[in-house]
C-alpha cells in the first residue's frame, strides 16, 4: 500500500479559557490518501473545524496548543514532514500551494475593501510568481473554471456585491489557483440552497478529477457527506467515534451517535409524527424506535377535510412588493425591480403553509410583507378580516400581538447587550400585557422552560448560547405575546440537523399547544415537505406551483420544483433507511 498523502497520528487539541486549559480535540487519528475524498462529519463543536485549522497550522497561538501526536504530509518527490514541527516561514510554501482550505463562511474570509479578483491575484503572484498581467488573465480563467456566469464582473466585483454561491466559487477558485495537491472544505455550503449546494458540491468533484486532489469535506450533515465522500469518520465532543466507506456507514452504523445522526434528517420516503433527535440514541437506544412512529395518511387526510372547510385566517390577493434601484449620478431613471409579483393564497387557521424557493425569489420579502414590515405596492392581505394595509399604526401595533416572525438570523435579530429573559420580556411590556414585574418574570421563565431552556438562561446574553439555543429564544419571544399566526423564515437553515431536528419538533408540539398557524420558508424542501400541510414553490417573485405536501414532492408539475428535489442531499441515506 502507497504511504498515504495525510496521516493525522493521536491529535490532542486545547484551548485555554479563564486560565484554564479544556481538551477540544483528543487523540484523533485518520488517514487521507491521494485522490480521494475523506468525510469528517460531526456537530458543531465536535472538533471538525479545529482539527481542519490544526493542519493548516491556523491555530491561534494565545490561547490554544497541541498537546500530542503528529500532522505527517508526503509533499510530492520531497520526503514526509511534520507540520506540527514547522516554522512560519516553511509553511509559507505549504500552506496555499500544497494544502489549501475554503473557510466556512466566505463573506468573512474574504476582504470586504478588496476586488474578489485582486484577492485570488495576490496568492498567485506569492506562490506562482507570475507578473501582474498574467495573474489578472490566469484567475479570470479560474472565476470561467468554477463556472461563474460572468468571470469579468466577479473578478472586478467586491465581495458584498456576489450572492453566498457566487462567493463561495470565488473561494474556491482562490484554493485552487496554485493547484494544491489537498483542499480541505469546511463546511462550504452550509446555509446555501439546496440547488446551490449540489453546483458547489458537483463543481467540487469536476476539479478534484481534473487536478487529482484529494479532498478533506468537513460538514455536520451526514446527507452532504454521502454525496461527495468516499471515506467518512464521524466526530463527537473531540473524538473520533466512527470511520468506515460511505456506504458501509450509511447502510450499517455502529455507533449510536452516528445513527442519531442518520436518523434526525426529515425522511424523502415517510412521515414521522415527531423526528427522532441525537440524544434519543445515546441515553435510551431503544426510546428511538418508539419515537420514529410512522404518521397515518388517513389521519392526514381527515385532518385537511376539517382544516380547510373553515375559513382562511389570511387572505393575500394579488400581492406585488417593489424595490426601486437608484441609478448613479450620469444615469438614466431609476429602475423597479419586482420582489414579489402579484400572488394570490389563502392560509387556514391551524395549517403549516410551506414556501420554498431559491434565494432571491422573494420568499422573504413576501413574509415580510404580510406582517406589514415591508411596504407592499399593490395587492390586498386581508388577516381575521382586518385590511393589513388599511390599519393605522396604532393598529398595526395591537395586530402585531396576534402576528409574529421568527427571523433567520437569531443572533443578528437579538440585542447582545440585553439578557435573554429581557429580550422575551421586551414584547410583554410593549403589548402592556402584564404590569406587575414578578409575573412578567415568571411567564419568561415559564416560556424559557416550554422551549427547552433553563431557567438560569434568563441572565445569559446572546453570545453565551449556541445556535441552536439562540434560536429557541427567538421562538419564545415570538410566543411571549400569545400570537395566533407566526412567520418562521428560515428558522433552522443554519442549524445542525440534529439541532435542526428538535427545533422542528419544539415548533409542532408548539404549534398543537397553542393551535398556531405557520408559513414556514425554507429552501430545503425536505424540510417543508416535513412540517408543511401544503407548499407553495416560488420563482423570480411569482408562485409556480401549490400543492397539499406530499402530492408535490410525489408528482411535481413544474421543472423548477423537480430541480428543488433532485437536489436534496442524502438519497443515499434514504435507499439504506427504507
Amino acid at each position: 500500500m502507497p504511504e498515504p498523502l495525510l496521516s493525522v497520528k493521536n491529535l490532542s487539541i486545547s484551548f485555554q479559557n479563564e486560565k484554564v486549559w479544556h481538551t477540544a480535540v483528543r487523540r484523533v487519528s485518520f488517514d487521507l490518501n491521494k485522490g480521494e475524498t475523506l468525510g469528517i462529519v460531526g456537530e458543531s463543536g465536535s472538533g471538525k473545524s479545529v482539527t481542519s485549522l490544526a493542519i493548516m497550522k491556523l491555530l491561534p497561538n494565545n490561547y490554544s496548543r497541541i498537546d500530542e501526536g503528529e500532522i505527517i504530509f508526503q509533499q510530492a518527490g520531497e520526503t514526509a514532514v511534520n507540520l506540527i514541527t514547522q516554522t512560519e516561514k516553511e509553511l509559507k510554501h505549504i500552506r496555499g500551494k500544497q494544502i489549501s482550505m475554503i473557510f466556512q463562511e466566505p463573506m468573512t474570509s474574504l476582504n470586504p475593501v478588496m476586488r474578489c479578483g485582486k484577492q485570488i491575484e495576490e496568492s498567485v503572484m506569492l506562490h506562482l510568481k507570475y507578473n501582474r498581467k498574467k495573474a489578472r488573465e490566469y484567475v479570470t480563467e479560474l472565476l470561467a473554471e468554477v463556472r461563474l456566469p460572468d468571470p469579468e464582473r466577479a473578478y472586478r466585483s467586491f465581495p458584498h456585491q456576489l450572492s453566498g454561491g457566487q462567493k463561495q466559487r470565488v473561494m474556491i477558485a482562490m484554493a485552487i489557483a496554485c493547484h494544491p495537491q489537498i483542499l480541505i472544505a469546511d463546511e462550504p455550503t452550509t446555509a446555501l440552497d439546496v440547488t446551490v449546494q449540489k453546483g458547489i458540491l458537483l463543481l467540487l468533484k469536476s476539479l478534484q478529477n481534473k487536478y487529482g486532489l484529494s479532498l478533506i469535506f468537513i460538514s455536520h450533515d451526514l446527507g452532504v457527506i454521502s454525496e461527495i465522500a468516499d471515506h467518512v469518520v464521524v466526530m463527537n465532543h473531540g473524538t473520533l467515534v466512527e470511520r468506515g466507506d460511505v456506504k458501509s456507514l450509511m447502510f450499517h452504523p455502529v455507533n449510536p451517535y452516528t445513527k442519531g445522526l442518520i436518523a434526525c434528517r426529515p425522511p424523502l420516503d415517510k412521515r414521522f409524527q415527531k423526528l427522532p433527535v441525537v440524544s434519543d440514541f445515546l441515553d435510551e437506544p431503544g426510546k428511538a424506535s418508539e419515537i420514529s412512529i410512522i404518521k397515518d395518511p388517513l389521519q392526514r387526510i381527515t385532518e385537511h377535510q376539517i382544516l380547510y372547510a373553515a375559513k382562511p385566517l389570511l387572505e393575500v390577493k394579488s400581492l406585488s412588493v417593489e424595490y426601486r434601484q437608484q441609478p448613479g449620478f450620469f444615469m438614466g431613471k431609476a429602475k423597479v425591480f419586482k420582489a414579489v409579483n402579484d400572488v394570490s393564497f389563502n392560509v387556514f387557521k391551524g395549517e403549516t403553509l410551506g414556501l420554498v424557493g431559491e434565494s432571491g425569489c422573494g420568499k422573504t420579502t413576501l413574509g415580510r410583507a404580510i406582517l406589514k414590515l415591508t411596504e407592499s405596492a399593490s395587492g390586498e392581505i386581508i388577516f381575521d378580516g382586518l385590511p393589513v394595509q388599511k390599519l393605522s399604526s396604532g393598529q398595526i401595533r395591537k395586530l402585531r400581538q396576534r402576528m409574529q416572525i421568527i427571523f433567520q438570523d437569531p443572533y443578528s435579530s437579538l440585542n447582545p447587550r440585553i439578557t435573554a429573559g429581557e429580550a422575551i420580556l421586551e414584547p410583554i411590556r410593549v403589548h402592556g400585557l402584564h404590569k406587575d414585574k414578578s409575573l412578567m418574570q415568571q411567564m419568561v421563565i415559564q416560556l424559557l422552560d416550554q422551549v427547552g431552556l433553563e431557567k438560569s438562561s434568563y441572565y445569559r446574553f446572546p453570545h453565551q448560547f449556541s445556535g441552536g439555543q439562540r434560536q429557541r429564544i427567538c421562538i419564545a419571544r415570538a410566543l411571549a405575546v400569545n400570537p395566533e399566526f407566526i412567520v418562521c423564515d428560515e428558522s433552522v437553515s443554519a442549524l445542525d440537523v440534529s439541532v435542526q431536528a428538535q427545533v422542528l419538533n419544539l415548533l409542532n408540539e408548539l404549534k398543537n399547544v397553542y393551535n398556531l398557524t405557520y408559513i414556514f420558508i425554507s429552501h430545503d424542501l425536505s424540510v417543508v415537505r416535513y412540517m408543511s400541510d401544503r407548499i407553495m414553490v416560488m420563482k423570480s417573485g411569482k408562485i409556480v406551483e401549490s400543492n397539499e405536501a406530499d402530492s408535490l414532492y410525489y408528482n411535481p408539475q413544474e421543472n423548477y420544483t423537480r430541480e428543488l428535489i433532485e437536489a436534496i442531499p442524502g438519497r443515499l441515506i434514504t435507499t439504506a433507511h427504507s
